[in-house]
C-alpha cells in the first residue's frame, strides 16, 4: 500500500477525541485539538513508542488483538472499526474484491425497470450513477449531467436547493467516500475524484480531512424538487452479489402521503417530457 493511510487515519481519529470524551483527565497545555499520542496508547494498552510508529507509518502490520484495543481506545463504531482492519490489510477478501466493474447486468437493469413507482439506481464505492430508471433519471433530473454523487453534492449548483439539508448530506457523501479508501486507498478513480473536489470545494477538503467513516444508512432523505416541490424519501441499499461493490439503491415514499403524490407527479411530467422530445430520424 503507498502513502501512509493507516497512520492518517488515526490521527484524525485521535484529534478528534477529547480527554473527557474517554474519562480521562487533561493536563499541560495542548498544542493540538485532541488526545496525545501517549494517552491513546494508555487507552489502548499499548507501548507509546508502538503507536507512534503505527502514525509515523513505520509500523504497517498491527495484529488483529491491537486494532481491537485501538478501536476501542478511539471509540470507532462499526464503519470506523472495519475501515480500520481494511486500512490495515487484515480484513480478509476484501482487497480482492477492490476493483468494481462499471458494468451494470442486463438483469439487473430489468429489474430497476420493474420499479415505475420509485427511484432506483445502482452505483459504485466512488458513488458513480452506473445505471437508473426513469424515475430515478427525473429525481435527479435538476443535475447536469447526473453522474456521480459527490460532484452533483459539491460541485453542481443544484446540490444546494436540492439537498433540504446540505450540510447533513454532504457529511455522508464524504463519510461513504472515506469508507471507499478503505477498500483501495490508491484507487485512481477514487484519487482523481477527490483531487477535483478537494481543489474546488473547501467544505469537501475539511470534511474529507476529518477521516469521518460510514456506509450507506436508511435515514429518510429530504430533497426539494423544482418541478414537484419537497419529497422525504426513505431508501434501502442492497450489495450486488455477482458484482462487489456495486449497491443497488431503491427510494420510497410513505403510501398516500404528500411525498408519494410528488413522485407520481414526477414520474408523469417526466413521462411527458420524454415523449415531447424530438425522435431522431432513422
Amino acid at each position: 500500500m503507498d502513502g501512509n493511510h493507516l497512520g492518517e487515519f488515526l490521527r484524525a481519529r485521535r484529534a478528534a477525541l477529547r480527554p473527557e470524551d474517554v474519562g480521562m483527565a487533561s493536563y499541560g497545555a495542548r498544542r493540538v485539538a485532541g488526545l496525545r499520542r501517549e494517552e491513546v496508547a494508555v487507552l489502548a494498552g499499548v507501548n507509546a513508542d508502538y503507536y507512534t510508529r503505527l502514525e509515523q507509518g513505520r509500523e504497517r502490520n498491527p495484529s488483529a488483538q491491537v486494532l481491537d484495543a485501538l478501536s476501542r481506545a478511539l471509540r470507532l463504531d462499526t464503519d470506523a472499526r472495519a475501515h480500520l482492519y481494511r486500512l490495515a490489510g487484515t480484513a480478509p477478501g476484501d482487497r480482492l474484491s477492490a476493483h468494481v466493474p462499471d458494468r451494470v447486468s442486463p438483469a439487473l437493469r430489468q429489474l430497476m425497470d420493474g420499479y415505475p413507482n420509485t427511484p432506483a439506481y445502482v452505483m459504485n464505492r466512488t458513488l458513480d450513477i452506473l445505471a437508473a430508471n426513469a424515475l430515478a433519471d427525473a429525481l435527479y433530473a435538476p443535475f447536469e449531467p447526473a453522474d456521480n454523487l459527490a460532484r452533483m453534492t459539491f460541485l453542481d449548483p443544484a446540490g444546494r436547493s436540492f439537498y433540504t439539508d446540505w450540510d447533513r448530506a454532504a457529511q455522508s457523501v464524504v463519510a461513504n467516500l472515506r469508507q471507499a479508501a478503505g477498500f483501495d486507498p490508491d484507487d485512481p478513480r477514487l484519487a482523481g475524484l477527490v483531487r477535483t473536489l478537494t481543489d474546488q470545494s473547501a467544505n469537501f477538503a475539511r470534511l474529507w480531512n476529518a477521516h469521518t467513516v460510514r456506509g450507506k444508512t436508511q435515514d429518510a432523505k429530504h430533497f426539494l424538487h423544482p418541478d414537484v416541490g419537497p419529497l422525504t424519501l426513505t431508501y434501502q441499499a442492497f450489495d450486488v452479489r455477482d458484482t462487489p461493490g456495486q449497491q443497488l439503491v431503491i427510494y420510497h415514499a410513505e403510501p398516500g402521503s404528500a411525498s408519494a403524490r410528488a413522485l407520481d407527479l414526477l414520474g408523469s411530467i417526466h413521462a411527458t417530457r420524454r415523449q415531447d422530445e424530438p425522435r431522431p430520424h432513422r
